[in-house]
């Protein structure tokens, strides 16, 4: 298989209670290896077998695309967090934000707003544009700025998979929770 899902780098359980093992175990275990799998079965023979990912997300369409920018997008989405995260921005990224939005508290407060305003399932992104620029996106089902031509930096996944076995139906909590677990760090390496 071409693609193959990483290795997380924190136990299972490392992130709870705010993401439990189980949401892990399912989120991570089934759904993201699942579209891994789907994703090598549908490049086998094909022009996009030797494509990297990024590439595949921001040429195809259809199945392809939805397997591929999901694959890409929870992989994404686990390697940002860490049960000790760095949790404030530092040097560019700090600037930015604060250039931008005023304080990181601003910046949260307008992720959480766009990530409830999703209707259905899909993804709210910061990303950056090649001046820089920070820009909070949001779209539905397997959405990717990168076919808009921006660099993700973070993301919030609000399908109902993400959160539901810890939260229910209350998505804006799992969203105001989650904040405690991404490293900035991580986010600023991304962004410089």
């Amino acid at each position: 298989m071409k693609f193959t899902q990483p290795k997380l780098p924190y136990a299972p359980d490392a992130l709870s209670p705010i993401i439990s093992q189980r949401t892990i175990d399912y989120h991570w275990g089934k759904h993201t290896k699942a579209y891994i799998d789907t994703l090598n079965e549908l490049i086998l023979g094909t022009a996009y077998e030797d494509m990297p990912i990024e590439d595949i997300i921001t040429h195809s369409n259809g199945k392809l695309f939805n397997q591929a920018s999901q694959a890409w997008n929870h992989i994404f989405y686990f390697f940002q967090f860490s049960p000790e995260p760095v949790k404030e921005p530092r040097g560019k990224l700090y600037e930015q934000i604060e250039k931008q939005y005023g304080s990181l508290d601003e910046l949260k407060k307008l992720i959480i707003e766009a990530g409830i305003g999703v209707f259905g399932s899909g993804w709210v992104w910061l990303s950056a544009d090649d001046n820089g620029k920070l820009l909070i996106t949001q779209g539905g089902n397997a959405a990717n700025p990168m076919t808009d031509g921006l660099r993700p930096i973070l993301t919030l996944d609000v399908w109902e998979h993400a959160y539901y076995l810890d939260y229910q139906n209350l998505r804006a909590e799992y969203l105001k929770k989650v904040w405690d677990l991404i490293d900035w760090d991580i986010i600023g390496i991304r962004y410089e």
